[in-house]
């Protein structure tokens, strides 16, 4: 199974910013989908951002102009730009690996992102 990890959460006030990575290990990343989920307290995990193979990204209404997701391939790694963080951000973000080739499904243990008011 691939594993992947996140760094960069931690305590921002409102209006700040922070930017979390994923890596992962092997050499499956860059034939994968890759997605940021976020789960706050009392709700359901959801979709934050993905970025598929070719570079096109999807965002959450909620999050759309203020977060962007990118991929360095070669580092193995996933990046998601926050700014202009609210308090509503505040949550347990996963990154997530999605990959046809092998059926990988993969989660990372979550880093938490707290935003003050």
């Amino acid at each position: 199974q691939v594993q992947v990890r996140e760094s960069g959460g931690g305590l921002v006030q409102a209006g700040g910013s922070l930017r979390l990575s994923c890596t992962a290990a092997g050499s499956i990343f860059s034939r994968a989908t890759m997605g940021w989920y976020r789960q706050a307290p009392g709700k359901q995990r959801e979709l934050v951002a993905r970025i598929i193979i070719g570079g096109i990204t999807n965002y959450s209404d909620s999050v759309k102009g203020r977060f962007t997701i990118s991929r360095d391939n070669p580092k193995n790694t996933l990046y998601l730009q926050m700014n202009s963080l609210k308090p509503e951000d505040t949550a347990v973000y996963y990154c997530n690996l999605v990959a046809t080739v092998g059926g990988f499904n993969a989660w990372g243990q979550g880093t938490l992102v707290t935003v003050s008011s």
